[in-house]
């Protein structure tokens, strides 16, 4: 389906079923590093239909909201990162490791023990069950070099560049699969490059412009400030952000809402589209079309709207059900207004 001005969209995730995953047991730990079978509900003979299953009703509420990119919700991911970070070689995952989160607690992560490569496709299947499941212009999300850099403890590698630069050949492989499976957008999520930007201008550009060496489609970075039921302080504006207008990426994906963020940062993004976060999801209070269709109007100040892809601050994962459809509805109402306005 051909997309109209001020597409809208989710940056990735939606809010997993009860049945599925122990929301409680999910919402009382940092985001899992390495892998977390304890947090699924269903027996594993069981869980790839359920996951399936799970999916079927992300793409149907994203559908009946009125979106117009639609995700698969990654209900089949216990984090955004480590279902691709601990599928690949190089890795022990019987003997993790410990790294800092963004927030400064140690976390069980990744132990680089090897060269890291990629040994298969991760999330092709996700794609193609996503594709044969929707006629709507459908997005991919996969985990960015730098942050899985920052997400693992190195045993192997002389550096976090040089580690930087082995996940970023094994990203660029599964992007170009994943187009070749029927992606219409790929997004790649960075939210290290705000956590650590002096590590992300030494070396975490150069690990992410080769994660996207030779790509042919529309690649998109999601780079915020954390999730918000997990990270409560927003600062004022971002630390790595018009670096990107260095990068050949099409898309960028920021929040606004709960930082109340300063728009003119976007005019030192020139040339790219910006999928623009308008839903606060550190408040579980249901935004009215207006707040969002404000929120979108500050854009337009700075960014024409042939250029804005309109989307929550950040994935819904830690969202109730309930209150991340009524988000979403909030948001495409939202969006109706600005549009009709603009026609």
């Amino acid at each position: 389906m051909p997309l109209p001005l001020l597409p809208t969209s989710l940056v990735g995730s939606y809010a997993q079923p009860e049945w599925l995953i122990d929301r409680k047991k999910l919402a009382g730990r940092f985001p899992p590093r390495v892998r977390a079978r304890e947090l699924w509900r269903v027996a594993p003979e069981h869980l790839d239909q359920a996951q399936d299953d799970a999916t079927l009703l992300a793409i149907r509420a994203q559908e009946r909201a009125g979106l117009d990119i639609i995700t698969d919700g990654e209900m089949r991911r216990e984090s955004y990162s480590n279902r691709f970070a601990t599928a690949l070689d190089g890795v022990d995952i019987d003997n993790p490791g410990t790294a800092l989160d963004r927030s400064g607690h140690p976390n069980p992560v990744p132990r680089v023990a090897g060269p890291v490569r990629r040994k298969h496709a991760v999330e092709v299947r996700d794609v193609k069950f996503l594709r044969a499941n929707t006629d709507r212009v459908i997005k991919i999300t996969v985990p960015g070099p730098f942050t899985m850099s920052q997400q693992a403890q190195n045993d192997f590698y002389k550096d976090e560049e040089e580690m930087a630069l082995d996940y970023a050949a094994a990203v660029n492989a599964e992007i170009k699969d994943l187009f070749a499976a029927g992606a219409d957008i790929v997004q790649i999520d960075e939210p290290y490059m705000q956590a650590r930007p002096e590590n992300a201008r030494q070396f975490g550009l150069k690990a992410f412009n080769r994660a996207i060496e030779g790509v042919t489609g529309t690649i998109a970075v999601h780079i915020c400030f954390g999730y918000a039921a997990i990270i409560h302080v927003r600062p004022e504006g971002y630390s790595f952000l018009p670096e990107f207008a260095n990068s050949t990426v099409q898309q960028v994906s920021i929040e606004t809402a709960q930082s109340k963020l300063d728009c003119a940062v976007l005019e030192k993004l020139p040339g790219k589209t910006i999928i623009l976060g308008v839903l606060d999801l550190s408040d579980m209070a249901i935004e009215t079309s207006e707040i969002v269709a404000a929120r979108i109007r500050r854009a337009l100040q700075h960014v024409p709207a042939e250029r804005i892809v309109v989307a929550p601050d950040c994935g819904l994962k830690y969202l109730p059900r309930e209150v991340a459809y009524a988000k979403m509805c909030a948001m495409v109402e939202g969006t109706n207004i600005v549009r009709n306005e603009l026609k």
